[in-house]
């Protein structure tokens, strides 16, 4: 991700209540693994997997969270996603690794060796498909595998130019089983098949889009990092611009349906929902972050945060 450094707050404020506890990470380590200079294309296609998508429901929203963290120290989470047992894994874009956090708040490295690390995929047969934001690549490992195949090279170049560093985050779309790609550099964004053959253009003109997310419905939700927005595509191609924001870096849904966007902006940093129907924002969690990058909701309504400055990883719980 385009990086933007700020002086390190050590407190996570919520804006309501917040009761924070901390435990530092053990680590459990797979050999290291190093990228090949030439991989092999895909040749099977991956199993498809159904990932679950919040949808608007009549429970009341919450007003009050407390606060706990899952990670801190040693580690610079960025993309999280949750594998086929419940667990996060994390991307760490400074050590070139993808990681597992246990329930026990312990960390075993999955995969070492990367340029960069981003988003993350599981998919129900155990594979994952990862994006490596050095190379502009999406990358797929078999189950248990620690050695990358390229499932597909992407147009845009990576580069130190402001806003014009590689790709960021990937979601799966689950109501087409494809994958949604950010291509960062480019302002491009596109659907690609599981297996890497078949990519197509979505939508451009952005300026660096970055996380997205895919609602029930199959409409798509592009944080544009660089743009000061976040993007709606629709099934038809209909593109609507969400603003008010800073530089918003990933995006997700409640459980209630509700937006929920990451914004790094120095002057920000803040976890936000933003209710749909009336356009309100309400800033859940602020002064404290540093660079808040991963965003994640499990099925109980907690909220992930990661933050690859401050070295952590976040969780708020409803009250």
């Amino acid at each position: 991700m385009q990086k933007y450094r700020h002086s390190v707050i050590c407190t996570i404020l919520l804006v309501l209540v917040c009761a924070a506890c901390s435990s530092s990470p053990n680590t459990s380590q797979k050999p290291a693994s190093t990228l090949p200079a030439t991989a092999n294309p895909v040749t099977t296609t991956p199993t498809k997997v159904a990932t679950p998508v919040a949808t608007a429901t009549p429970a009341t929203i919450v007003t009050r969270y407390t606060s706990r963290v899952r990670l801190s120290g040693n580690y610079s989470p960025d993309d999280m996603a949750f594998d086929n047992q419940g667990n996060i894994l994390f991307s760490d874009v400074k050590h070139g690794t993808i990681n597992r956090l246990n329930s026990d708040n312990t960390v075993t490295q999955l995969v070492s060796g990367l340029a960069e690390p981003e988003g993350i995929i599981p998919l129900g047969d155990g594979s994952m498909i990862v994006s490596e934001q050095g190379t502009n690549r999406i990358l797929s490992f078999s189950p248990g595998g620690h050695t990358p195949a390229v499932l597909r090279v992407l147009p845009g170049t990576n580069s130190t130019a402001n806003c014009k560093a590689g790709i960021d985050s990937i979601a799966l779309d689950p109501t087409t089983q494809t994958i949604i790609v950010p291509d960062s550099p480019t302002g491009n964004v596109y659907r690609l098949s599981l297996d890497g053959h078949k990519m197509t253009l979505l939508t451009s003109g952005l300026v660096r889009p970055v996380g997205a997310a895919v609602d029930a419905k199959g409409n798509v939700y592009l944080a544009d990092e660089c743009g000061g927005a976040v993007y709606k595509i629709t099934p038809s191609g209909q593109k609507t611009r969400l603003g008010g924001f800073g530089m918003p870096d990933d995006v997700a849904f409640d459980l209630q349906g509700n937006l929920l966007v990451v914004d790094l902006l120095g002057s920000a940093h803040d976890l936000i929902r933003v209710n749909q129907a009336t356009g309100k924002h309400d800033i859940l969690a602020s002064k404290g972050f540093i660079e808040p990058q991963g965003l994640l909701v499990d099925k109980n309504g907690h909220i992930f945060v990661s933050d690859d400055s401050a070295n952590l990883i976040m969780e708020y719980i409803p009250a």
